[in-house]
């Protein structure tokens, strides 16, 4: 079966990319990489692309001008099971980013990413409208998704 592998458009600082999203994700590797030569249409010796993953997604990284950029549109969610791992990851995707609302954030390259804890799904879901209703005015306020603060939005429904 064919795979679907992120073709991840960058502004020439796709190295850069892969050195920060490597250094993020604790389960991650750079593949293949691919070199401008002579040839161009990029500098000579800089990185044109690069497989990489990220904890078992492979991404490829092209730098390839200014053409294009991230929007909203495409984002990655990061799933996390306990409130350590949302604050490490908002924390390391966040810096030098733009941190956003309802755990969402664009990184230092303005790629979109939602860190989220499996909680949230579970408080949203539940058999009380109210509570879960809570639960999504208490989201609504947030920046970094705080667990805590969600369950007792949920116990006071």
């Amino acid at each position: 079966m064919p795979s679907i592998t992120p073709f991840l458009w960058f502004n020439n600082n796709a190295e850069e990319a892969l050195t920060f999203y490597t250094s993020v994700f604790k389960e991650a590797e750079i593949g293949k990489v691919v070199r401008y030569g002579d040839a161009g249409p990029g500098p000579a010796g800089s990185l044109m692309t690069a497989t990489f993953t990220l904890n078992g997604q492979k991404f490829i990284a092209l730098n390839g001008g200014p053409h294009y950029k991230f929007t909203e549109a495409i984002s990655f969610v990061i799933n996390c099971q306990m409130q350590e791992e949302v604050d490490y990851y908002w924390e390391k995707l966040a810096d030098g980013g733009e941190p956003g609302r309802c755990g969402w954030l664009k990184d230092q390259f303005g790629l979109s990413w939602q860190v989220v804890p499996d909680a949230l799904a579970e408080l949203l879901k539940g058999a009380d409208a109210a509570k879960s209703q809570n639960v999504m005015q208490a989201l609504m306020q947030m920046g970094k998704i705080d667990i805590a603060v969600l369950q007792e939005a949920y116990m006071k429904g």
